[in-house]
């Protein structure tokens, strides 16, 4: 018997138990290591399995991110929670809901064909009896593996799509909206409050502390002191955050040597380390008649959320159990583990709900630290990290330079496509590449090491995600430079580096058109055989009027930027319309997006839009500054983000496609946005901005 290609995320999760179960009757559990983290795929990813079981969503126990009761899904990342994650649910539970179709069969007496199922009830029309999943679960072992076989796959019975392409609200908004519903929230009895005492620069070692003077200060019950790693524990949060300020008074720090003064991004890149490989290579070169080449920039960016790090630890007959908004509990139990220096089953981390998290921000760290003082201290502990920590001691995103060359031919389309990419690491997450990449572990006593940084291969890629051109050329090559240190610690920030990458492309196609003599929309339409692409593009101009944009007044423009993100998800188009006057006002945004079947349309007009608004906000805001010491611009006032009077209105066109699979999208709108943005300036001001962010100073300096 043949066998179907299963989903990697069965393939390491084979067991039907591991998917479903009947644990808390009379609702059907589904577990699911893709976790909420804003971004609404709770929902979404509920929708995909009340279809496959076909029950309403008031039926469904939900369990995602828990160690011990979920799969293991990696992280959730990369856009991939509906392309891999949804995609491996309905496989799991579609033949979860095969078996038991053959089960009530066998109970009714009726063919399984004849058999429909509606509110978790299995009736026929060849009989008047009916039963349900209740009723069969105690006949049934889920401790099986997932079938693979052609035949199971082929004549099972089609699920109904009652839930999926709905716009189905988030069901987590309710509590979110009105309190309690946040880590920040979660207590135990008995907790205790830890700080933490860090240099401005996170990877400082203690030269020296007045450990007896911290004591000493008011709300403060206990020290703990491993190594470079400091914190104060008490039983009140106000007065422990006023001690925090006074103990970073009574500690001394040595700086890494490599932290040098700031500069600007592009000579600070060309200043470091860097290697040289050819990434890609594909065709043959050709004859040209004109080349053109630019350099872009983007400094280091911070996540910046909104509500700070925050975790809970307790050991408690021999287990420690952490509660985390983290994106990967697997990989963070293991990693714990190995920090601890302790067995991988004495570990759990269950996922509570945090601020947005666009990557891989503090909330592992702080999982680290909130375990360390709970072995130390055998307390249960709650820690919290300050703003001023959130700004600085979070991995950032990592900044780089991305230069491009295209060779030009007599009927004027690019025909050679050289990119050179220049950038420290974009991923360096807990668990990453089998590393141990915790801030707490690298300073306890003794520390584990802190491991050679290395970037994601294509075809995901980091750095270079999004530097192959999606564009027709009959050439092109791609090198990469990995810097393997930089001033500051850089891991995985939404898109990682296809916000520059993109940035840069879709600039760069604006000025070769104008070099050329072409309208840019219809110049990348030249250099494009996907249909998907033209498609998208020929609606984006119809929705913000590009063939009018000449009647906008003096010192306003329309610009555009597009990609497929990654070349493999979600497609999307932006454009732009802003005003330049005192400062850059981004007045409307209009983006098309083609990610296949839609789950659930409102879900995902709002990931479009919010990634737009994040972009607009990295694009003419936002840029880490530091000097020896460490960082600089560790509050709202040094590190300014977009404010609520600065969004613009933000229209969202959605091009289903339900006979293709679902592309993850979260993360397609951010290089497109600011590729617009800079578009549209040039078309407003004349004047090609390349270095990021867009801020009215930085573009002063513009020659």
């Amino acid at each position: 018997m043949s066998q179907i290609t299963l989903p990697p995320n069965i393939i390491s999760n084979p067991l039907l138990s591991q998917w479903m179960n009947f644990q808390h009757l009379p609702k059907i559990t589904v577990c699911s290591g893709k976790v909420e983290l804003g971004q609404g795929i709770q929902t979404a990813l509920q929708q995909i399995a009340a279809d496959e079981l076909g029950i309403d969503l008031d039926q469904i126990h939900w369990i995602a991110g828990d160690t011990h009761e979920s799969p293991d899904e990696w992280y959730t990342a990369g856009s991939l929670s509906i392309e891999n994650g949804g995609t491996a649910l309905k496989v799991a539970l579609g033949f979860g809901r095969t078996l038991f179709l053959e089960a009530a069969a066998r109970q009714l007496n009726v063919p399984a064909e004849s058999l429909t199922i509606a509110k978790g009830i299995f009736t026929s029309s060849q009989s008047s009896q009916q039963t349900s999943y209740a009723q069969l679960a105690p006949h049934l072992n889920l401790h099986i593996n997932i079938d693979s076989s052609e035949q199971i796959f082929s004549t099972k019975k089609q699920a109904h799509l009652h839930w999926v392409g709905r716009d189905v609200p988030r069901e987590d908004l309710l509590e979110k909206l009105s309190g309690a519903a946040f880590i920040h929230d979660f207590s135990l009895p008995n907790l205790r409050h830890a700080r933490m005492i860090r240099a401005s620069h996170v990877q400082s070692t203690i030269a020296s502390v007045e450990t007896e003077k911290i004591q000493q200060l008011a709300g403060v019950d206990q020290v703990v002191h491993s190594g470079s790693f400091l914190a104060i524990i008490g039983s009140n949060e106000a007065l422990l955050v006023v001690a925090q300020e006074k103990a970073q008074a009574l500690v001394t720090w040595n700086t890494p040597s490599y932290v040098q003064e700031q500069i600007e991004t592009e000579p600070m890149i060309m200043a470091q380390q860097f290697g040289d490989e050819i990434a890609y290579e594909s065709g043959g070169s050709q004859i040209v008649v004109k080349t053109v080449k630019a350099r872009y920039s983007r400094p280091f960016i911070a996540h910046a959320s909104i509500g700070p790090a925050c975790a809970i630890a307790q050991e408690k007959d021999g287990v420690m159990t952490v509660w985390s908004h983290t994106q990967g509990s697997h990989l963070l139990k293991n990693q714990i583990a190995v920090g601890l220096r302790q067995d991988a089953s004495t570990i759990k981390v269950i996922h509570l709900h945090g601020a947005g998290c666009y990557g891989h921000n503090s909330a592992d760290d702080v999982a680290f630290d909130a375990a360390f003082i709970a072995k130390m201290t055998g307390l249960p502990i709650r820690v919290q990290w300050s703003r001023e920590e959130e700004l600085t001691a979070t991995p950032f995103g990592a900044p780089g330079v991305v230069e491009f060359e295209a060779g030009i031919n007599e009927q004027g389309k690019i025909v050679n496509w050289h990119t050179e990419v220049w950038s420290p690491t974009h991923i360096h997450r807990p668990g990453w590449a089998g590393k141990l990449n915790l801030l707490g572990a690298w300073m306890i006593d003794p520390p584990h090491p802190i491991d050679e940084t290395k970037d994601n291969p294509l075809p995901q890629g980091g750095g270079l995600r999004n530097a192959i051109t999606l564009y027709d050329v009959q050439y092109q090559q791609l090198r990469h430079h990995m810097i393997p240190q930089a001033p500051l610690r850089t891991s995985a920030l939404r898109g990682l580096g296809a916000y520059l990458n993109v940035f840069g492309m879709e600039s760069f196609m604006d000025e070769v058109a104008r070099g050329v003599g072409t309208d840019s929309l219809d110049f990348r339409k030249q250099h494009l055989t996907d249909p998907r692409s033209i498609q998208l593009l020929d609606e984006l101009a119809k929705i913000a009027n590009w063939s009018k944009r000449h009647l906008l007044p003096e010192g306003s423009g329309l610009g555009m930027g597009f990609a497929r993100y990654k070349n493999t998800g979600a497609y999307c188009g932006v454009m732009v319309q802003l005003r330049a006057e005192e400062k850059i006002y981004v007045d409307q945004v209009w983006a098309v997006c083609d990610a296949g079947e839609i789950v659930n349309p409102d879900g995902l007009k709002n990931q479009i839009e919010g990634g737009v608004i994040q972009s607009i906000s990295w694009t003419l805001k936002e840029m880490v500054n530091w000097n020896k010491e460490g960082v600089t611009s560790n509050t709202w006032d040094t590190y300014p983000i977009l404010n609520f009077d600065e969004v613009p209105k933000v229209e969202v066109k959605l091009l289903n496609q339900p006979s293709s699979p679902s592309l993850g999208g979260g993360e397609a709108a951010a290089g497109p946005t600011a590729a617009a943005i800079a578009n549209a300036l040039e078309q407003a001001l004349g004047l090609r901005a390349r270095n990021l962010p867009l801020t009215v100073e930085r573009l002063a300096l513009i020659n």
